[in-house]
Protein backbone atom coordinates (compact mmCIF):
# COMPACT_ATOMS: atom_id res chain seq x y z
CA UNK A 1 0.00 0.00 0.00
CA UNK A 2 2.38 2.20 -0.06
CA UNK A 3 4.17 3.97 -2.69
CA UNK A 4 2.86 7.17 -1.07
CA UNK A 5 0.50 7.85 -3.95
CA UNK A 6 -2.54 6.26 -2.38
CA UNK A 7 -4.95 8.13 -0.15
CA UNK A 8 -3.78 6.16 2.86
CA UNK A 9 -0.48 4.52 3.63
CA UNK A 10 0.86 2.35 6.44
CA UNK A 11 3.47 3.75 8.78
CA UNK A 12 5.00 0.84 10.69
CA UNK A 13 6.00 3.06 13.59
CA UNK A 14 2.71 4.76 14.36
CA UNK A 15 0.03 2.78 12.49
CA UNK A 16 -2.28 4.13 9.81
CA UNK A 17 -2.00 7.69 8.66
CA UNK A 18 -3.26 9.83 5.82
CA UNK A 19 -1.10 10.66 2.85
CA UNK A 20 0.01 14.27 2.54
CA UNK A 21 -2.75 16.80 1.87
CA UNK A 22 -0.96 20.15 1.68
CA UNK A 23 -2.87 23.42 1.47
CA UNK A 24 -2.04 25.34 -1.69
CA UNK A 25 0.00 28.53 -1.43
CA UNK A 26 -0.70 29.65 -5.01
CA UNK A 27 -3.31 32.19 -3.90
CA UNK A 28 -1.12 34.10 -1.44
CA UNK A 29 1.34 36.91 -1.98
CA UNK A 30 4.18 37.62 0.44
CA UNK A 31 6.42 40.56 -0.44
CA UNK A 32 10.17 40.19 -0.23
CA UNK A 33 10.27 43.27 2.03
CA UNK A 34 7.75 44.99 4.28
CA UNK A 35 7.94 48.57 5.48
CA UNK A 36 6.23 50.23 8.44
CA UNK A 37 2.56 51.17 8.12
CA UNK A 38 2.31 54.77 9.32
CA UNK A 39 -0.32 57.39 8.52
CA UNK A 40 -2.09 55.20 5.99
CA UNK A 41 0.90 54.20 3.89
CA UNK A 42 3.92 51.93 3.98
CA UNK A 43 7.11 53.80 4.72
CA UNK A 44 10.76 52.83 5.22
CA UNK A 45 12.24 52.84 8.73
CA UNK A 46 14.41 55.85 9.58
CA UNK A 47 17.37 53.64 10.46
CA UNK A 48 17.13 51.52 7.32
CA UNK A 49 17.27 48.39 9.50
CA UNK A 50 15.38 45.19 8.65
CA UNK A 51 15.11 41.69 10.10
CA UNK A 52 13.99 38.36 8.63
CA UNK A 53 10.84 36.50 9.56
CA UNK A 54 11.34 32.74 9.33
CA UNK A 55 9.04 29.84 8.49
CA UNK A 56 9.59 27.60 11.56
CA UNK A 57 8.60 24.48 9.63
CA UNK A 58 11.51 24.69 7.19
CA UNK A 59 13.72 27.52 8.53
CA UNK A 60 13.39 29.45 5.25
CA UNK A 61 13.12 33.23 5.18
CA UNK A 62 9.63 34.42 4.29
CA UNK A 63 10.28 38.16 4.14
CA UNK A 64 12.46 41.00 5.34
CA UNK A 65 10.62 43.25 7.79
CA UNK A 66 11.34 46.81 8.93
CA UNK A 67 12.83 47.39 12.38
CA UNK A 68 11.13 50.44 13.89
CA UNK A 69 13.31 52.79 15.95
CA UNK A 70 12.26 55.35 18.55
CA UNK A 71 12.02 57.91 15.76
CA UNK A 72 9.60 55.65 13.88
CA UNK A 73 7.52 55.20 17.02
CA UNK A 74 7.36 58.99 17.30
CA UNK A 75 6.12 59.21 13.71
CA UNK A 76 3.46 56.57 14.32
CA UNK A 77 2.22 58.17 17.55
CA UNK A 78 2.14 61.59 15.91
CA UNK A 79 0.05 60.19 13.05
CA UNK A 80 -2.31 58.49 15.50
CA UNK A 81 -2.68 61.70 17.54
CA UNK A 82 -3.41 63.74 14.44
CA UNK A 83 -6.02 61.25 13.24
CA UNK A 84 -7.61 61.19 16.69
CA UNK A 85 -7.79 64.96 17.09
CA UNK A 86 -8.84 65.83 13.56
CA UNK A 87 -10.90 62.89 12.25
CA UNK A 88 -11.70 59.82 14.30
CA UNK A 89 -12.89 61.34 17.58
CA UNK A 90 -15.07 63.80 15.64
CA UNK A 91 -16.63 61.22 13.33
CA UNK A 92 -20.15 59.99 14.06
CA UNK A 93 -20.04 56.71 15.95
CA UNK A 94 -22.20 54.96 13.35
CA UNK A 95 -19.69 55.92 10.65
CA UNK A 96 -16.85 54.49 12.73
CA UNK A 97 -18.83 51.28 12.98
CA UNK A 98 -19.13 51.08 9.19
CA UNK A 99 -15.34 51.19 8.81
CA UNK A 100 -14.87 48.44 11.41
CA UNK A 101 -17.53 46.33 9.69
CA UNK A 102 -15.79 46.82 6.35
CA UNK A 103 -12.52 45.54 7.83
CA UNK A 104 -14.34 42.43 9.07
CA UNK A 105 -15.83 41.75 5.64
CA UNK A 106 -12.48 42.09 3.85
CA UNK A 107 -10.86 39.69 6.36
CA UNK A 108 -13.62 37.21 5.54
CA UNK A 109 -13.04 37.63 1.83
CA UNK A 110 -9.31 37.05 2.25
CA UNK A 111 -9.66 34.38 4.95
CA UNK A 112 -7.92 31.63 3.01
CA UNK A 113 -4.91 33.85 2.31
CA UNK A 114 -4.69 34.92 5.96
CA UNK A 115 -4.93 31.33 7.19
CA UNK A 116 -2.06 30.11 5.03
CA UNK A 117 0.21 33.04 5.93
CA UNK A 118 -0.59 32.59 9.63
CA UNK A 119 0.37 28.94 9.37
CA UNK A 120 3.58 29.64 7.45
CA UNK A 121 4.77 32.47 9.69
CA UNK A 122 3.81 30.98 13.06
CA UNK A 123 4.02 27.23 12.57
CA UNK A 124 0.46 26.43 13.66
CA UNK A 125 -1.55 23.77 11.79
CA UNK A 126 -3.59 25.11 8.90
CA UNK A 127 -6.72 23.60 10.47
CA UNK A 128 -6.33 25.84 13.52
CA UNK A 129 -5.54 28.97 11.50
CA UNK A 130 -8.38 28.28 9.05
CA UNK A 131 -11.07 27.18 11.53
CA UNK A 132 -10.22 29.23 14.64
CA UNK A 133 -7.87 32.18 14.24
CA UNK A 134 -9.18 33.85 11.11
CA UNK A 135 -12.93 33.39 11.68
CA UNK A 136 -12.57 34.63 15.27
CA UNK A 137 -10.55 37.66 14.14
CA UNK A 138 -13.30 38.64 11.70
CA UNK A 139 -15.95 37.95 14.37
CA UNK A 140 -14.30 40.39 16.77
CA UNK A 141 -14.38 43.17 14.20
CA UNK A 142 -18.03 42.37 13.42
CA UNK A 143 -18.92 42.34 17.13
CA UNK A 144 -17.30 45.66 17.99
CA UNK A 145 -18.59 47.30 14.81
CA UNK A 146 -22.03 46.79 16.31
CA UNK A 147 -21.08 48.46 19.58
CA UNK A 148 -19.57 51.61 18.04
CA UNK A 149 -22.82 53.61 18.17
CA UNK A 150 -24.24 51.91 21.27
CA UNK A 151 -21.72 52.80 23.95
CA UNK A 152 -24.38 54.63 25.97
CA UNK A 153 -26.17 51.29 26.28
CA UNK A 154 -22.96 49.53 27.25
CA UNK A 155 -22.43 51.99 30.09
CA UNK A 156 -25.88 53.10 31.35
CA UNK A 157 -26.05 56.42 33.21
CA UNK A 158 -22.46 57.15 32.16
CA UNK A 159 -20.94 59.26 29.42
CA UNK A 160 -18.18 57.21 27.73
CA UNK A 161 -15.34 59.16 26.14
CA UNK A 162 -12.38 57.71 24.20
CA UNK A 163 -8.95 57.72 25.81
CA UNK A 164 -6.96 58.96 22.79
CA UNK A 165 -4.03 56.99 21.39
CA UNK A 166 -3.64 53.33 22.33
CA UNK A 167 -0.27 51.58 22.15
CA UNK A 168 -0.80 47.86 21.62
CA UNK A 169 1.75 45.04 21.75
CA UNK A 170 0.75 41.52 20.76
CA UNK A 171 2.39 38.06 20.97
CA UNK A 172 3.28 35.42 18.41
CA UNK A 173 0.80 32.68 19.33
CA UNK A 174 -2.37 34.22 17.79
CA UNK A 175 -1.03 37.10 15.68
CA UNK A 176 -4.12 38.18 13.73
CA UNK A 177 -6.60 37.27 16.45
CA UNK A 178 -4.68 39.25 19.09
CA UNK A 179 -4.58 42.22 16.72
CA UNK A 180 -8.37 42.00 16.32
CA UNK A 181 -8.86 41.67 20.10
CA UNK A 182 -7.06 44.95 20.58
CA UNK A 183 -7.76 47.07 17.52
CA UNK A 184 -11.50 46.44 17.19
CA UNK A 185 -12.64 47.66 20.65
CA UNK A 186 -10.19 50.57 20.56
CA UNK A 187 -11.63 51.82 17.27
CA UNK A 188 -15.23 51.22 18.35
CA UNK A 189 -14.66 53.47 21.36
CA UNK A 190 -13.17 56.25 19.21
CA UNK A 191 -9.46 55.73 19.89
CA UNK A 192 -6.62 55.53 17.40
CA UNK A 193 -3.95 52.84 17.50
CA UNK A 194 -0.24 52.12 17.25
CA UNK A 195 0.17 48.34 17.10
CA UNK A 196 3.36 46.29 17.30
CA UNK A 197 3.18 42.59 16.38
CA UNK A 198 5.71 40.04 17.63
CA UNK A 199 8.93 40.08 15.65
CA UNK A 200 8.65 36.35 14.84
CA UNK A 201 5.10 36.62 13.43
CA UNK A 202 4.61 40.04 11.82
CA UNK A 203 3.14 39.04 8.45
CA UNK A 204 -0.59 38.82 9.13
CA UNK A 205 -0.48 42.15 10.97
CA UNK A 206 1.15 43.67 7.89
CA UNK A 207 -1.49 42.00 5.73
CA UNK A 208 -4.07 43.55 8.05
CA UNK A 209 -2.53 46.92 7.14
CA UNK A 210 -3.38 46.12 3.51
CA UNK A 211 -6.97 45.40 4.62
CA UNK A 212 -7.07 48.74 6.44
CA UNK A 213 -5.98 50.49 3.28
CA UNK A 214 -8.61 48.64 1.25
CA UNK A 215 -11.27 49.65 3.79
CA UNK A 216 -10.30 53.33 3.28
CA UNK A 217 -9.80 53.85 6.99
CA UNK A 218 -8.67 57.46 7.50
CA UNK A 219 -4.86 57.71 7.54
CA UNK A 220 -3.30 57.45 10.98
CA UNK A 221 -6.26 55.77 12.70
CA UNK A 222 -4.36 52.47 12.76
CA UNK A 223 -0.57 52.38 12.51
CA UNK A 224 1.30 49.06 12.47
CA UNK A 225 5.00 49.09 13.21
CA UNK A 226 7.30 46.10 13.45
CA UNK A 227 10.36 45.54 15.56
CA UNK A 228 11.83 43.84 18.60
CA UNK A 229 11.46 44.53 22.32
CA UNK A 230 13.06 47.96 22.02
CA UNK A 231 10.21 49.04 19.73
CA UNK A 232 7.66 47.85 22.26
CA UNK A 233 9.47 49.68 25.05
CA UNK A 234 9.43 52.90 23.02
CA UNK A 235 5.66 52.59 22.65
CA UNK A 236 5.14 51.98 26.38
CA UNK A 237 7.40 54.90 27.34
CA UNK A 238 6.02 57.40 24.83
CA UNK A 239 4.55 60.48 26.54
CA UNK A 240 1.69 60.81 24.04
CA UNK A 241 0.33 57.28 24.52
CA UNK A 242 -2.86 57.25 26.62
CA UNK A 243 -3.39 53.51 26.94
CA UNK A 244 -1.09 50.47 26.82
CA UNK A 245 -2.48 47.04 25.97
CA UNK A 246 -0.05 44.13 26.17
CA UNK A 247 -0.37 40.39 25.74
CA UNK A 248 2.72 38.34 26.48
CA UNK A 249 4.89 36.94 29.23
CA UNK A 250 4.50 37.74 32.91
CA UNK A 251 8.12 38.90 33.10
CA UNK A 252 7.59 41.55 30.42
CA UNK A 253 4.27 42.46 32.03
CA UNK A 254 6.10 43.29 35.26
CA UNK A 255 8.52 45.52 33.33
CA UNK A 256 5.59 47.37 31.75
CA UNK A 257 3.88 47.85 35.11
CA UNK A 258 7.04 49.37 36.54
CA UNK A 259 7.42 51.64 33.51
CA UNK A 260 3.84 52.90 33.86
CA UNK A 261 3.98 53.41 37.61
CA UNK A 262 3.38 57.07 38.44
CA UNK A 263 1.89 57.88 35.03
CA UNK A 264 -1.78 58.45 34.22
CA UNK A 265 -1.79 55.90 31.41
CA UNK A 266 -4.44 53.19 31.53
CA UNK A 267 -3.27 49.66 30.84
CA UNK A 268 -4.43 46.09 30.39
CA UNK A 269 -2.06 43.14 30.66
CA UNK A 270 -2.90 39.61 29.55
CA UNK A 271 -0.01 37.48 30.76
CA UNK A 272 0.99 33.90 31.46
CA UNK A 273 -0.93 30.91 32.74
CA UNK A 274 -0.63 27.38 34.05
CA UNK A 275 -4.20 26.19 33.74
CA UNK A 276 -5.48 23.17 35.64
CA UNK A 277 -7.72 20.76 33.73
CA UNK A 278 -9.61 18.70 36.35
CA UNK A 279 -10.99 15.25 35.47
CA UNK A 280 -13.43 13.72 37.97
CA UNK A 281 -14.26 10.02 38.08
CA UNK A 282 -17.79 10.65 36.81
CA UNK A 283 -16.55 12.52 33.72
CA UNK A 284 -17.12 11.17 30.18
CA UNK A 285 -13.58 9.81 29.92
CA UNK A 286 -13.24 9.55 26.15
CA UNK A 287 -14.59 13.06 25.71
CA UNK A 288 -12.26 14.32 28.45
CA UNK A 289 -9.21 12.74 26.80
CA UNK A 290 -10.07 14.50 23.55
CA UNK A 291 -10.52 17.72 25.53
CA UNK A 292 -7.07 17.27 27.07
CA UNK A 293 -5.53 16.85 23.62
CA UNK A 294 -7.32 19.97 22.43
CA UNK A 295 -6.27 21.93 25.52
CA UNK A 296 -2.52 21.35 25.25
CA UNK A 297 -1.44 19.50 22.09
CA UNK A 298 -3.40 20.74 19.07
CA UNK A 299 -2.09 24.26 19.70
CA UNK A 300 1.49 23.09 20.43
CA UNK A 301 0.92 24.47 23.94
CA UNK A 302 1.34 27.93 22.40
CA UNK A 303 -1.62 29.29 24.35
CA UNK A 304 -1.41 31.19 27.61
CA UNK A 305 -4.62 29.49 28.74
CA UNK A 306 -3.51 25.99 27.66
CA UNK A 307 -4.47 23.22 30.07
CA UNK A 308 -0.86 22.36 30.84
CA UNK A 309 -1.66 20.85 34.27
CA UNK A 310 -3.89 17.79 34.38
CA UNK A 311 -5.51 16.85 37.69
CA UNK A 312 -7.14 13.40 37.57
CA UNK A 313 -9.14 11.71 40.31
CA UNK A 314 -7.19 8.68 41.55
CA UNK A 315 -9.87 6.11 40.74
CA UNK A 316 -9.71 6.88 37.00
CA UNK A 317 -6.12 8.09 36.69
CA UNK A 318 -4.78 4.85 35.19
CA UNK A 319 -7.58 4.72 32.61
CA UNK A 320 -7.18 8.37 31.64
CA UNK A 321 -3.40 8.17 31.31
CA UNK A 322 -3.59 4.95 29.27
CA UNK A 323 -6.14 6.39 26.86
CA UNK A 324 -4.23 9.65 26.65
CA UNK A 325 -1.03 7.84 25.68
CA UNK A 326 -2.91 5.87 23.04
CA UNK A 327 -4.38 9.09 21.65
CA UNK A 328 -0.96 10.74 21.60
CA UNK A 329 0.33 7.95 19.37
CA UNK A 330 -2.19 8.93 16.70
CA UNK A 331 -1.26 12.62 16.63
CA UNK A 332 0.49 13.80 13.47
CA UNK A 333 3.45 16.13 14.00
CA UNK A 334 4.63 17.76 10.81
CA UNK A 335 4.09 20.27 8.03
CA UNK A 336 1.66 22.92 9.35
CA UNK A 337 0.20 23.37 5.85
CA UNK A 338 -0.80 19.70 5.69
CA UNK A 339 -4.50 19.40 6.53
CA UNK A 340 -3.77 16.13 8.38
CA UNK A 341 -1.30 17.73 10.77
CA UNK A 342 -2.37 17.90 14.41
CA UNK A 343 0.75 19.53 15.86
CA UNK A 344 2.75 22.01 13.83
CA UNK A 345 6.16 23.58 14.30
CA UNK A 346 7.39 25.36 17.40
CA UNK A 347 7.41 29.08 16.68
CA UNK A 348 11.16 29.70 16.87
CA UNK A 349 14.50 28.10 17.65
CA UNK A 350 14.66 30.04 20.92
CA UNK A 351 11.26 28.73 22.02
CA UNK A 352 12.19 25.15 21.12
CA UNK A 353 15.36 25.47 23.18
CA UNK A 354 13.28 26.67 26.14
CA UNK A 355 10.93 23.70 25.82
CA UNK A 356 13.81 21.22 25.55
CA UNK A 357 15.38 22.73 28.66
CA UNK A 358 12.15 22.02 30.55
CA UNK A 359 12.01 18.45 29.22
CA UNK A 360 15.50 17.84 30.57
CA UNK A 361 14.64 19.59 33.83
CA UNK A 362 11.50 17.51 34.37
CA UNK A 363 13.48 14.28 34.07
CA UNK A 364 16.24 15.64 36.28
CA UNK A 365 13.68 16.44 38.97
CA UNK A 366 12.54 12.80 38.93
CA UNK A 367 9.39 12.92 36.83
CA UNK A 368 8.64 10.18 34.31
CA UNK A 369 8.46 11.53 30.75
CA UNK A 370 6.43 9.97 27.94
CA UNK A 371 6.51 10.87 24.26
CA UNK A 372 4.75 9.06 21.44
CA UNK A 373 7.98 9.03 19.47
CA UNK A 374 6.67 9.74 15.98
CA UNK A 375 8.79 11.02 13.12
CA UNK A 376 9.36 14.72 12.49
CA UNK A 377 10.86 16.55 9.49
CA UNK A 378 14.62 17.02 9.47
CA UNK A 379 14.39 20.79 9.01
CA UNK A 380 12.40 23.09 11.27
CA UNK A 381 11.59 23.31 14.97
CA UNK A 382 9.65 20.33 16.31
CA UNK A 383 8.59 18.88 19.63
CA UNK A 384 6.67 15.67 20.12
CA UNK A 385 3.66 15.85 22.47
CA UNK A 386 4.96 15.12 25.94
CA UNK A 387 3.51 14.23 29.30
CA UNK A 388 5.09 14.00 32.73
CA UNK A 389 3.80 11.70 35.47
CA UNK A 390 5.05 11.17 39.03
CA UNK A 391 5.35 14.91 39.48
CA UNK A 392 5.12 16.90 42.70
CA UNK A 393 3.81 20.40 43.24
CA UNK A 394 7.39 21.57 43.77
CA UNK A 395 8.49 20.47 40.28
CA UNK A 396 9.13 23.36 37.95
CA UNK A 397 7.30 21.62 35.09
CA UNK A 398 4.22 21.87 37.31
CA UNK A 399 4.74 25.44 38.48
CA UNK A 400 6.19 27.28 35.48
CA UNK A 401 4.72 28.14 32.10
CA UNK A 402 6.51 26.16 29.39
CA UNK A 403 4.56 27.30 26.32
CA UNK A 404 4.98 24.01 24.52
CA UNK A 405 3.11 20.70 24.03
CA UNK A 406 4.02 19.50 27.52
CA UNK A 407 1.51 18.21 30.07
CA UNK A 408 2.17 17.57 33.78
CA UNK A 409 -0.21 15.06 35.40
CA UNK A 410 -1.14 14.97 39.10
CA UNK A 411 -3.83 13.02 40.93
CA UNK A 412 -6.32 13.94 43.66
CA UNK A 413 -8.86 12.16 45.86
CA UNK A 414 -11.45 14.77 46.81
CA UNK A 415 -12.98 17.85 45.25
CA UNK A 416 -11.38 20.09 47.87
CA UNK A 417 -7.96 18.62 47.12
CA UNK A 418 -8.49 19.24 43.40
CA UNK A 419 -9.42 22.87 43.99
CA UNK A 420 -6.49 23.34 46.36
CA UNK A 421 -4.02 21.98 43.83
CA UNK A 422 -5.59 23.97 41.01
CA UNK A 423 -5.18 27.20 43.00
CA UNK A 424 -1.64 26.38 44.11
CA UNK A 425 -0.05 28.49 41.38
CA UNK A 426 1.12 32.03 40.81
CA UNK A 427 -1.21 32.22 37.81
CA UNK A 428 -4.97 32.52 37.46
CA UNK A 429 -5.90 32.73 33.81
CA UNK A 430 -8.07 29.70 33.07
CA UNK A 431 -9.10 26.21 34.08
CA UNK A 432 -11.33 23.30 33.14
CA UNK A 433 -13.57 20.81 34.90
CA UNK A 434 -14.91 17.52 33.55
CA UNK A 435 -17.86 15.87 35.32
CA UNK A 436 -21.47 14.90 34.68
CA UNK A 437 -22.64 16.69 37.84
CA UNK A 438 -23.81 20.26 37.33
CA UNK A 439 -23.51 21.08 41.03
CA UNK A 440 -19.87 19.96 40.98
CA UNK A 441 -19.18 22.18 37.98
CA UNK A 442 -20.55 25.22 39.80
CA UNK A 443 -18.72 24.46 43.05
CA UNK A 444 -15.36 23.98 41.34
CA UNK A 445 -15.91 26.97 39.06
CA UNK A 446 -16.74 29.24 41.98
CA UNK A 447 -13.70 28.17 43.97
CA UNK A 448 -10.96 28.16 41.35
CA UNK A 449 -9.29 31.56 41.22
CA UNK A 450 -9.10 31.93 37.45
CA UNK A 451 -10.64 34.29 34.93
CA UNK A 452 -12.09 31.65 32.60
CA UNK A 453 -13.43 28.21 33.58
CA UNK A 454 -14.56 25.76 30.92
CA UNK A 455 -16.89 22.87 31.74
CA UNK A 456 -16.66 19.62 29.73
CA UNK A 457 -14.77 21.46 27.02
CA UNK A 458 -11.65 23.64 26.72
CA UNK A 459 -10.26 26.54 24.70
CA UNK A 460 -13.59 27.83 23.42
CA UNK A 461 -13.67 31.56 22.62
CA UNK A 462 -16.32 34.04 21.58
CA UNK A 463 -16.09 37.81 20.99
CA UNK A 464 -19.01 38.41 23.37
CA UNK A 465 -17.21 36.75 26.29
CA UNK A 466 -14.59 38.54 28.42
CA UNK A 467 -11.14 37.01 28.77
CA UNK A 468 -8.48 37.71 31.38
CA UNK A 469 -7.00 36.46 34.62
CA UNK A 470 -6.00 37.02 38.21
CA UNK A 471 -2.73 37.11 40.14
CA UNK A 472 0.26 37.01 37.77
CA UNK A 473 -1.95 36.28 34.76
CA UNK A 474 -2.70 39.92 34.22
CA UNK A 475 -4.80 43.00 34.80
CA UNK A 476 -8.09 43.78 33.08
CA UNK A 477 -10.26 41.98 30.54
CA UNK A 478 -10.52 41.78 26.77
CA UNK A 479 -13.58 40.73 24.79
CA UNK A 480 -17.26 41.45 25.37
CA UNK A 481 -18.45 44.58 27.16
CA UNK A 482 -15.42 44.33 29.44
CA UNK A 483 -13.23 44.86 26.39
CA UNK A 484 -14.94 48.17 25.71
CA UNK A 485 -14.46 49.50 29.24
CA UNK A 486 -10.68 49.33 28.85
CA UNK A 487 -10.82 51.95 26.08
CA UNK A 488 -13.09 54.61 27.56
CA UNK A 489 -13.20 57.15 30.33
CA UNK A 490 -16.57 57.15 32.06
CA UNK A 491 -18.08 60.37 33.33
Amino acid sequence: MSDGKNAIKLNYDTGWEYAAAPESTDHININDRYELFIDGKFTAPKSGAYFDTINPANEKTLASVAQASKADVNRAVKAARGAYDNVWSKMKAAERGKYIYRIARIIQERAREFAVIESMDGGKPIREARDVDIPLAAAHFFYYAGWADKLDYAFPQKTPKPLGVAGQIIPWNFPLLMAAWKIAPALACGNTVVLKPAETTPLTALKLAEVIQAADLPPGVVNIITGDGSTGAAIVDHDDIDKVAFTGSTDVGRIIQRALAGTDKKYTLELGGKAANIIFEDAPIDQAVEGIVNAIFFNQGHVCCAGSRLLVQESVAKEVITKLKERMQTLVVGDPLDKNTDIGAINSAAQLERINDYLALGQKEGAEMYQAGGKTPKKGYWCQPTLFTDVAQSHRVVREEIFGPVLAIQTFRTLDEAVSKANNTQYGLSGGVWTDKGAKIFKVGQNIRAGVIWANTFNKFDPTSPFGGYKESGVGREGGLHGLSAYVNLH
